[in-house]
């Protein structure tokens, strides 16, 4: 049977997250081990860490914002109550002599010992990384004489991974690196308690995601229905009493590599209102193209933006709000926060109808398309996916450019990638008719003629308010090149 310890009730999902570090914590093997995990806040990264120490009898520190000499005393205060020697209080005198004897805990058996917060202690104590790296060393006693499993955990996710790039101290030491993720679509709908109602679970990840917190932000206030998100939404996201209201902010606040605010809230601003290019981002802010580059890459490294090549013109790259609660900020939030802040919370989500459709739901419904087919079985697609992302294509015959949502390409091997599907993505109340069909299939027929590897695509047509039955018809009839995509099957099909 493979290492690892049973996963506790109270843990919703994240049973990828919790095999992987149980079996690292869990590990026989003699020699010291070293494991990173990181994410954003509020992802739940402490509570795993919390359950794990619970469940294997292992250590369990988290680092405060305070003095270096404080945070190594309530270590020391920690170590004593772990061991068992409150009768003789430990001070360690140095975060070398601590570390080295928190190491030193898994000689008769692996022992995980965790350090949460890890940032707040390096911010104090930047050594740290060269103080563990002296120590993991492989010829030092903990690689030879020790089975500690050293997990440390922080929230800055360029700090984070910057322990382990290029010539840092840790490079190469590590054993695992974890990045906690939001929980997918399909994880959040279950999460709120939302199956079922797909379209409530569509809106509720376009508009806050799946972020676990989140929840507990609404304080017992959820949703249960489509019609119930028009009460909750001005209730909850555009209370300036929630902590939902601010929370846009702080997410950028937290990261210590931001450091000119105005520049990045233009950037996030710019992207949010659909100037996804590099060029429509800085013109749209008034900065030369060339002053992007670093807070597209910093936005971009802490996961608040994502960069999506043209899936067929690989240089042409998009940029997108990666976090909703981020993207409902920008459209939403700030541009009317003084009407907010004097409760006008309902007049303005009634007023803010079109953007929400065209601005959230829309994009947002596009990126779950390109999630969904990114998943699907190689039966749907006529072949096994390999990279999904959108494309905008030249149209010689009808002399303009044609938006792809969704292309879908498979890579087989020895051989170069091969389109194998195409989409489009509807978020609408009306259902999607014919002409979308025929639509689509001009498209498939030009990326035909563009790309010899294209032939016999498959047609997928994704739609938030259902299809006409003269569509549904065409689609039957097709022998599955037409594939039809409501949000039930968004949710619950491949």
């Amino acid at each position: 049977m493979a290492p690892g310890f049973t996963k506790p009730a109270e843990l919703f999902d994240r049973d990828v997250e919790w095999s992987e570090l149980s079996a690292f914590a869990s590990n026989p093997a003699l020699g010291a081990s070293l494991g990173l995990m990181y994410g954003r806040r509020r992802q739940g990264k402490t509570m795993l860490l919390e359950l794990l120490a619970e469940v294997s009898g292992g250590f369990y520190f988290t680092g405060l914002q305070q003095s270096s000499k404080l945070n190594l005393g309530r270590l020391s205060q920690a170590y004593g109550a772990f061991t068992g020697r409150s009768d003789v209080p430990v001070q360690f005198q140095s975060w070398e002599q601590a570390l080295g004897a928190l190491l030193a805990l898994g000689q008769d058996a692996p022992v995980p010992i965790i350090l949460d917060e890890f940032g707040y202690l390096m911010e104090k104590e930047p050594a740290l990384p060269s103080v563990l790296q002296a120590l993991l060393s492989p010829r030092g006693a903990a690689r030879t004489a020790t089975r500690g499993r050293l997990l440390i955990c922080g929230s800055a996710i360029s700090v984070m991974k910057a322990l382990l790039a290029g010539p840092a101290p840790l490079r190469g030491r590590a054993t695992l690196e974890m990045l906690v993720h939001p929980f997918g679509y399909r994880d959040a709908a279950a999460y709120w308690g939302l199956d079922g109602q797909w379209e409530a679970a569509f809106k509720m990840h376009a508009l806050v995601g799946g972020t676990p917190a989140y929840r507990d932000f609404a304080g017992g206030d959820v949703p249960d229905s489509s019609s119930d998100i028009e009460r909750w939404v001005p209730a909850t996201l555009l209370n300036p009493s929630s902590a939902f209201f601010r929370e846009g902010r702080i997410l950028l606040e937290e990261e210590s590599e931001i450091s000119d605010d105005a520049l990045y809230w233009s950037v996030l601003t710019a992207i949010a209102d659909g100037n996804t290019r590099r060029g429509q981002i800085a013109s749209m802010i008034g900065r030369p193209n060339t002053a992007l580059g670093h807070p597209l890459t910093v936005l971009t490294d802490t996961q608040l933006i994502t960069k999506h090549e043209d899936a067929l013109k690989l240089k042409r790259a998009t940029f997108h709000i990666a976090e909703p609660i981020l993207r409902f900020r920008q459209l939403i939030i700030e541009p009317n926060e003084n009407r907010l802040t004097r409760r006008r919370g309902q007049q303005v989500w009634e007023q803010s109808t079109d953007t929400v459709s065209s601005r959230i739901y829309g994009p947002h419904f596009e990126q779950l398309a390109r999630e969904w087919t990114q998943d699907a079985s190689a039966d749907t697609l006529g072949g096994q996916v390999g990279r999904v992302g959108s494309s905008v294509i030249d149209c010689a015959a009808c002399t303009q450019t044609h938006e792809i949502d969704v292309v879908a390409l498979a890579k087989n091997p020895h051989s170069a990638e091969r389109v194998i599907a195409i989409g489009e993505a509807k978020w609408r109340a009306t259902p999607v008719g014919i002409a979308e069909l025929n639509r689509l299939t001009h498209i498939g027929d030009v990326v035909t003629r563009a790309h010899a590897s294209a032939a016999h695509l498959q047609v997928l047509l994704f739609s938030g308010g259902g299809f006409t039955p003269d569509l549904r018809q065409a689609a039957t009839a097709s022998d599955g090149r037409v594939q039809l995509v409501d949000l039930g099957r968004l949710y619950t099909g491949n």
